[in-house]
């Protein structure tokens, strides 16, 4: 359902029950109106002579009264609904009242209206019949209404028994059973009736002019009135799907300061939220891309290399020949360089990843590097490099990811023992500061790296003229990898030549108190 067809229901469903509440509001109104100027007139007619022609002639007294104040266009000549001039007469035909049998007019008495006039809108001006009953709710007078239990009930209760209800020709017929200021007679109660014709403004709604008239305006101009907002609507829909189909990268137009305006606003930030998603996932695809294609390259090689030395070895051990020192050395560290190689490959793609992947908690650098040297004592030992360490007497505690950091100093180590030379030392040293910092080093006394390249060592895939002419295999991952990490500790890491003419790795950050 459209938005201005269910606006203009949503009116029409307020509206209707609004109108019906006032009309109801003004009918109540105007009926108790009606039974004030009922009684007062009654009262005031029977006070001032009334009773006296009632008892007089209670066996035919009757009176069909006028309405206690003759409305204003017909004290002033103006002509009634019907086009013709009210007058003050009685209407030919018509019972007064007023005549010998119901005591006679009075000075300055005149007649009821006519039959059938009707004032502005339409609206009849009826009589008002008076009949006399006794103490026991008896009438003389034969045309006088049988009383039922809801009237004899009211007066006695409220001095004012009231009775409406519905004849057969949808007319209302009010009944006023009024107790009189005196006791006794045949006229103690008197019955004032008033017939309202089916057509009244009492009995149904007012004419449809009346109120459908401005409830028509009403919904018109709410109906107008949303049509800048429904075209507004209209162009923020045509501006949110244009942006998905561009993969939002096209903005929404935000004017005003409206509820609309706000839902603006709230798309736009939707946009650039779905932007930064589609970015991060895009680089999250691409890091497994590199990933694959990185493990397939790099992998590859020393695979090749290792299933050679494994079918050799098998070859010799079927021919009986004993296997070569030599050729067992070069198959566990082809077997150690992948498994670096994969580490530093799953290193690489958490780092890419971001932020998330990464597990803070307390780390012990005393432990962390023992578990380094304990695993590369099996590559370091053929080639005749000592591998040691200092640290401290007690524990060191600093907080970050565990397994980056491990490979990190890990790469280090390798590389000092990979471009070390024979018969060489590798030293890990580490010292804390009075100003709550340390301070690990990786000291080797290979033949060193020059300035220039040290200068582009940490970028990824540079080798060194070194590096590239002893490992050609090599994938310059791993300095990379050390460079990122240190940097997403918020750590500092500096290359400098060692006092032994080597390389030396230093690691800087803050210390953390031992966890409980």
């Amino acid at each position: 359902m459209k938005l201005r067809l269910r606006l203009a229901l949503t009116a029409v469903a307020v509206t209707v029950p609004a109108v019906f509440a006032l009309v109801q509001v003004e009918h109540s109104v105007r009926r108790r109106t009606t039974d004030e100027v009922i009684i007062a007139s009654t009262l005031s007619q029977m006070q001032s002579g009334g009773r006296e022609r009632c008892e007089a002639t209670p066996e035919t007294w009757m009176v069909r009264s006028r309405p206690p104040q003759r409305p204003p266009w017909e004290r002033e000549g103006l002509p009634d609904g019907n086009g013709g001039p009210l007058s003050g007469t009685v209407a030919p035909n018509e019972p007064s009242g007023n005549g010998p049998a119901s005591g006679g007019p009075r000075p300055g008495d005149e007649g009821p209206p006519r039959p059938g006039a009707r004032g502005p809108l339409g609206r009849r001006l009826p009589p008002v019949s008076l009949y006399p009953f006794d103490g026991q709710f008896v009438s003389r007078n034969p045309q006088a209404p049988a009383l039922d239990d809801d009237l004899r009930k009211g007066v006695q209760d409220d001095g004012v028994g009231v009775r409406r209800y519905s004849k057969a020709d949808g007319a209302l017929v009010q009944d006023l059973l009024l107790r009189m200021p005196w006791d006794g007679g045949p006229c103690e109660y008197v019955l004032a009736r008033r017939v309202e014709p089916a057509e009244s403004p009492e009995v149904g709604l007012p004419p449809l002019y009346v109120w459908g008239v401005p409830t028509l305006i009403l919904l018109s101009a709410m109906v107008v009135a949303l049509g800048p907002v429904v075209q507004r609507l209209r162009r923020l829909t045509d501006e949110v799907r244009a942006s998905s189909g561009s993969r939002y990268e096209q903005p929404v137009t935000v004017n005003g300061t409206d509820e609309i305006a706000e839902l603006a606003r709230a798309f736009q930030q939707a946009r650039a939220e779905i932007q930064a998603q589609m970015a991060h996932q895009q680089a999250r695809e691409q890091t497994l891309r590199d990933f694959l294609a990185n493990t397939t390259h790099d992998v590859m090689t020393p695979l090749t290399v290792l299933q050679g030395h494994l079918a050799a070895m098998q070859q010799r051990m079927r021919a009986g020949e004993p296997l070569e020192s030599g050729l067992m050395l070069s198959a566990m560290s082809e077997a150690h360089y992948m498994a670096s190689l994969v580490h530093n490959l799953g290193a690489a793609a958490r780092l890419e990843a971001g932020a998330p992947q990464v597990q803070h908690a307390p780390v012990d650098l005393n432990a962390l590097v023992s578990r380094v040297l304990g695993r590369h004592q099996p590559i370091a030992r053929p080639q005749r490099i000592a591998l040691e360490s200092g640290v401290p007497a007690t524990q060191t505690w600093v907080m970050g990811d565990e397994t980056l950091l491990e490979q990190a100093v890990s790469n280090v180590v390798l590389n000092s023992i990979r471009y070390g030379r024979e018969d060489g030392h590798v030293a890990v040293v580490l010292e804390t500061t009075r100003q709550q910092t340390f301070h690990l080093r990786v000291i080797d006394d290979g033949p060193g790296i020059s300035e220039e390249e040290r200068s582009r060592i940490l970028e990824r895939r540079f080798r060194g003229n070194v590096a590239r002419t002893r490992e050609p295999q090599g994938q310059g991952l791993g300095l990379h990898i050390v460079h990122n990490v240190v940097e997403l500790h918020g750590w500092k890491m500096t290359l400098a030549p060692s006092e032994y003419g080597g390389l030396e790795v230093t690691f800087t950050g803050p210390l953390m108190s031992p966890p409980a």
